[in-house]
């Protein structure tokens, strides 16, 4: 009889491990790293893509801001993440920029596994309604007739605002002057007061102010013109070297997380994409809706890699 009841107990045991293991996912809250303030673009589309998979997958998609060193207090934090799926992480361009410009930014493209691109960032290239420069082939005209004496704003020399204005400096041959601020706000205001005379910032911060006519768009830095002002064009439509020039916002979880969530949480996020009003509510500030695979992400991530090495070692840009 004891035998029995230790067989009895033991078969229990095993049944009770069977449904635990296989109990779906996620089966308790799921936090997603934001390494960004709240309220900025990261940070808003991260919250679009928290309220669907929690409606998609009824738990609680959780946003826990981390922001710091350009994404890389938060990147850290998401790289050392135990790999089960209740840590996920929001992704930037900047994840792909950092290593090559900080000694120990504290991870790498390896400690990540790619979910999918949200959206993809196109820098808006503006001035001020009182420049003489209504055409990129003007701006260049007008800076080349005074070298040395333009300056452009950006959010230092890390953010993309930089890297895009200095790949307009490569690409065009011009002088100008970089004049550093704390963030895109302050570029705002520095175009708006004309204490700057062009500036790069990334669509969601001016879209609205150039659709009002407050600033003067003169290009997308995208592959293809944007369908919140689709009368800017493009870089490589304004000049002759032009370029593409991109951040992205995507989905990423520790390296090692099972691959069978991975594709859960994209499906979720796949078939909420559908839908008008989340689209709408993603691409509204000029963003680029994408939602590609796994796979397409991962093979995006090495050219994307090589193409910012390229740009800053050219450039000289390091951090210690």
């Amino acid at each position: 009889m004891r035998w029995t009841a230790l067989l009895t107990l033991a078969a229990v045991c095993l049944a009770a491990g069977k449904i635990q293991a296989q109990a779906p996912y996620p089966d308790r809250p799921v936090k997603i790293i934001v390494p960004y303030i709240a309220g900025s673009a990261p940070d808003v589309a991260a919250r679009q893509a928290a309220d669907r998979l929690t409606a998609g997958l009824g738990q609680q998609f959780i946003i826990d801001n981390k922001p710091g060193a350009s994404g890389n207090i938060g990147g850290e934090a998401g790289a050392r993440a135990t790999p089960d799926g209740y840590t996920l992480m929001l992704m930037t361009g900047n994840h792909v920029i950092n290593p090559f410009l900080y000694a120990k930014p504290g991870y790498g493209l390896k400690d990540f596994a790619p979910i999918t691109i949200i959206t993809r960032l196109p820098s808006l290239m503006v001035v001020p309604p009182s420049s003489p420069a209504k055409t990129v082939a003007e701006f260049i005209a007008l800076a080349k007739s005074k070298p040395g004496q333009l300056n452009y704003g950006s959010g230092g020399i890390v953010s993309l605002a930089n890297l895009s204005a200095q790949a307009f400096r490569l690409a065009t041959g011009i002088d100008y002057v970089h004049v550093p601020y704390k963030g895109a706000p302050d570029i705002v205001r520095g175009l708006l007061g004309e204490q700057i005379n062009v500036a790069f910032p990334t669509m969601p911060t001016v879209v609205r102010l150039a659709q009002q006519g407050s600033l003067r768009p003169l290009a997308v830095t995208s592959a293809k013109r944007s369908t919140a002002m689709p009368d800017v064009p493009t870089l490589l439509e304004a000049m002759p070297n032009g370029f593409v020039q991109e951040s992205w916002l995507a989905l990423a979880a520790p390296a090692g997380t099972p691959p069978a969530i991975i594709d859960r949480v994209y499906a979720t996020l796949k078939k909420a994409a559908e839908t008008p009003e989340f689209r709408t509510a993603l691409s509204s500030d000029g963003s680029e809706v994408v939602f590609n695979t796994p796979a397409e992400f991962a093979a995006m991530l090495p050219g994307e890699s090589k193409k910012y090495q390229e740009l800053i070692e050219k450039l000289g840009i390091k951090i210690e």
